[in-house]
């Protein structure tokens, strides 16, 4: 199982390149943020009443959550409210919401940094929130028993109101908070051994209530980083270099900048945490002039090790690593597959792949610096305040306890906003000049410059015995590690094999519920790759890809030996040994997805098909069970038609079924684009693709129907963010082959792909 980031402590202020990564970048902040003078932001005035670090009540009764998670238009704000609001007993016309800094006080109950991805937040923190809920609820009802005169255990909450039915008397939240009763604590003993409501009492988890956002999104309050303006503050506009990563600069001829009015100055960056190389920024008094002055710029570079990298050969590369027999490390070594092979009636084998993906917020990455004495001010959305705190500090050459993040509302960020490349220009011009400086990247700078998904090959091998069951399954997994470049040794997982530690989130997925007595998984990485094109985490991150080879293999095999390819994956979820209960709520969504697409049930057109793919995505330990039928129209041309989309997901307790909907939704039109339209090359060590003409995701014309199945259990909340994003790709495949028997094994499959294996 992976683990996660928990309970770190920085060891070291050192700026080597392992040192910092190791201990700086990864938790710094904890070093003592809230004893440095002048920095500590507080939440509440000293009359509010903070029963928890998550939430305080004013004595007018409003209730404000903060919520330790980067906003990015999935709500996770309001629902975090959500979830405090049932147990506390607020009425939801009172709740408000506000996001958190970077003081440690703030770091995930679980992973114990601050981190928003995985679709980890509502599973991780819905037990944490809801245990500050209901300590508020037991510490408002002692006030207000004490208050009124009347045993506590008499009293009913609702509403935010504390009602006594016997004696009629009650008082409001605000009463209680102004009176100064609420005064009680708890131990962290105590908070775990609150009893919680359990499903049926429920009155606020499962209801669509109106998202505490909008109002402020609809309206302009709302403030993202690209909003941020600091009195006298200076623009800055990047000039990166040709190749994506290892360019140095030789010199910088400014003096047609000069004439440029405005123009401050062309500061080169010199990143010792080495996240960018080779970047210079023009510093303007306005954004506008800023643009002007980086395009006069003449930079002379060095174009370094990786200048002469391709697709082509970052492919040849991880073909030659899968080729070898000792490359990687095993995350998944259970039985013998290489005997089991030996004995197969049928053996497969099939090499899939997928290229290089740009997340391409629509809000432009953007961070403001400002230095205040010893202390550094970001303003920024991010998705990972912890290590990016240590990154900018690592810029400014500081202690990290002297960083303070602003976290702003993110205009979109699906992993990009993980990484803090964009505090780096920002906090190296404002040093450089001495005043704040806003820095804001072109479409341009972000799509080349993008922390990508990774560019994969992964081999697949097969095999069955007489009656056709599946026996043995070897996978390789070739890529990038973009986990391991964050230089979190515990965001890595030790290998079986005992090898060192392996980057799990490049194979996650391929650990499936599927019962296979002799099954090996190889993660290898791609030092080529790593080094060339830097990678993120993209929304799905590892399942992306190697869903897209088991689901397509499973289909291959069914095929191969004649069976229904939805019957032999419910043959498969048996639920044996290690895989009970995850086995069955997956076969249980897959039989959802199936009865609300009604595959099998009619005869389809020529030319058309179904396909089935279910998937446990993102983790094995924190999975949520998402099923896909795709009806898709293939013509003789190899043009390929996605009519619907039939999505099932098992949630668990659903706390906002509107939202729910919608996030499943964005998620499947993003496996949509990724599967069939998105697609970024490399050429001569930099990114092709440089904005939305080239570089093309799904667009509304060519949206299918799409069909949604939640399935809300009352067992533990999962994520829903990502899941649904997996199963896509592999769905319209196997619908692909149904329709025209052709079976493609490449991402993005195209029309020419389709026609070859048509005729193949």
């Amino acid at each position: 199982m992976n683990r996660h980031v928990k309970n770190v402590t920085s060891e070291t202020s050192d700026l080597s390149r392992r040192s910092f990564l190791v201990g700086t970048a990864a938790t710094g902040l904890v070093l003592g943020y809230s004893g440095v003078p002048g920095i500590g932001e507080a939440l509440a005035a000293p009359s509010n009443f903070e029963p928890s670090v998550w939430y305080a009540i004013a004595p007018d009764g409003l209730v404000t959550v903060t919520c330790g998670k980067a906003d990015m238009g999935q709500h996770i704000a309001s629902t975090m409210a959500q979830i405090v609001a049932e147990e506390l007993g607020a009425k939801w016309s009172d709740m408000r919401v506000q996001l958190a800094s970077n003081d440690p006080k703030f770091n995930d109950p679980v992973l114990g940094a601050q981190i928003t991805g995985g679709s980890w937040s509502t599973m991780m923190n819905f037990d944490a929130m809801s245990r500050a809920g209901a300590a508020g609820r037991m510490a408002l009802t002692e006030g207000a028993a004490a208050a009124m005169g009347v045993p506590a255990s008499e009293l009913v909450v609702r509403d935010s109101m504390i009602a006594h039915p016997k004696s009629k008397k009650q008082m409001s939240f605000a009463d209680v908070v102004k009176s100064g009763k609420a005064t009680k604590t708890f131990t962290p003993d105590e908070l775990k051994a609150i009893k919680l409501k359990t499903p049926d009492q429920y009155t606020m988890i499962g209801v669509s209530v109106p998202q505490l956002d909008i109002p402020s999104k609809t309206n302009g309050t709302a403030k993202y980083g690209i909003d941020v303006k600091i009195p006298g503050m200076a623009y800055g506009a990047v000039v990166t270099p040709p190749v994506r990563f290892g360019a140095t600069v030789k010199s910088v001829d400014d003096s047609a900048a000069k004439k440029v009015p405005g123009f401050i100055k062309a500061v080169t960056l010199d990143d010792k945490t080495q996240t960018t190389s080779g970047w210079v920024v023009a510093v303007a008094s306005t954004y506008a002039n800023a643009k002007k002055a980086a395009a006069a710029l003449k930079i002379s570079y060095d174009g370094g090790p990786n200048a002469k990298v391709s697709s082509e050969s970052l492919y040849a590369e991880a073909k030659r690593l899968q080729a070898l027999d000792d490359s990687g490390q095993f995350f998944v070594k259970d039985g013998d597959p290489a005997a089991a092979f030996g004995t197969a009636a049928k053996v497969l084998e099939a090499e899939y792949t997928t290229s290089i993906n740009i997340h391409a917020p629509m809000e432009p990455m953007n961070a403001t610096a400002e230095f205040k004495g010893d202390i550094l001010h970001i303003y920024s959305g991010n998705q990972f305040a912890t290590r990016s705190g240590g990154i900018a500090a690592g810029a400014a050459g500081i202690d990290p306890k002297f960083v303070v993040m602003h976290q702003m509302w993110l205009g979109g960020g699906f992993g990009r906003r993980l990484d803090a490349d964009m505090m780096i220009p920002a906090v190296q011009a404002a040093k450089a000049i001495g005043k704040p400086v806003k820095v804001i990247y072109t479409r341009e700078n972000d799509m080349t410059m993008d922390f990508s998904r990774p560019l994969t090959l992964q081999k697949v091998k097969a095999g069955v015995d007489g009656d056709g069951k599946l026996i043995a399954l070897s996978h390789d997994v070739v890529s990038a590690w973009p986990t391991q470049r964050w230089g979190i040794p515990d965001f890595l997982t030790p290998s079986v094999d005992k090898k060192g530690p392996l980057d799990s989130f490049t194979v996650n997925g391929a650990d499936f519920f599927y019962t296979v007595p002799n099954h090996y998984v190889r993660a290898i990485k791609n030092e080529m790759a790593h080094n060339a094109t830097p990678s993120g985490q993209l929304r799905s991150v590892a399942p992306g890809w190697t869903f897209w080879a088991v689901e397509s293999m499973i289909d291959e095999i069914a095929a191969a030996t004649g069976k229904d390819p939805a019957q032999f994956r419910i043959s498969l979820l048996d639920g044996a040994g290690k895989n009970d209960g995850g086995a069955q709520r997956l076969r249980n969504t897959l039989l959802a997805a199936m009865g609300l697409a009604g595959y099998g049930s009619r005869k389809l057109p020529k030319g058309e098909g179904m396909g089935v793919a279910c998937v446990s995505s993102q983790e094995r330990a924190t999975a949520s069970w998402t099923a896909c039928v795709a009806h898709v129209a293939v013509a003789p041309s190899g043009e390929v038609t996605v009519k619907k989309l039939t999505v099932a997901t098992d949630v668990g307790t659903q706390v906002h079924p509107d939202n729910i909907r919608a996030q499943v939704e964005g998620a499947a039109l993003w496996g949509l684009s990724l599967a069939m339209y998105e697609k970024a090359t490399l050429k001569d060590g930099g990114i092709e693709q440089t904005n939305f003409d080239s570089y093309t995701p799904l667009r509304m014309s060519q949206m299918p129907e799409v069909a949604i199945a939640v399935i809300a259990n009352g067992e533990k909340a999962t994520g829903v963010g990502e899941p649904a994003v997996t199963v896509i790709a592999p769905a319209i495949g196997n619908a692909i082959f149904n329709a025209s028997g052709a079976r493609v094994r490449a991402l993005p499959i195209t029309a020419e792909a389709v026609k070859g294996a048509m005729k193949a």
